[in-house]
């Protein structure tokens, strides 16, 4: 069984900074992508960044420049930093992972989501 723990949200003054981390536990056997997406009240989750395991990085046109997404040494953990906050980053924000599980192959895993309130 594969499980991601998220940490790290909370409430934050427009213009401040936060990390978010997130770590994967299980028998696994690689981490493909590991990513962070959002849901505010009403929309749809969006992708926020992702990194794949060779180390490239994409993120959305909302974050880019004040956003870094990177791994951790043990490649199961994942980060994202968020710089210069603004209210409509205030959503839940939910790790997302592609993983290869001994006996289990490739699927997709979501950790249970951490709220992130951004006031103005």
């Amino acid at each position: 069984q594969v499980q991601l723990v998220e940490s790290g949200g909370g409430l934050v003054q427009a213009g401040g900074s936060l990390i978010l981390s997130c770590a994967a536990s299980g028998r696994i056997f690689s981490t493909n992508f590991m990513g962070w997406y959002r849901q505010a009240p009403g929309k749809q989750r969006e992708l926020v960044a992702g990194i794949t395991s060779g180390g490239s990085t994409n993120y959305a046109d909302s974050v880019k420049g004040r956003s870094t997404i990177s791994r951790g040494n043990a490649k199961n953990t994942v980060y994202l930093q968020m710089n210069s906050l603004k209210p409509e980053d205030t959503a839940v924000y939910y790790c997302n992972a592609v993983i290869s599980a001994y006996g289990l192959g490739d699927h997709s895993y979501w950790g249970q989501g951490t709220q992130v309130t951004v006031s103005s």
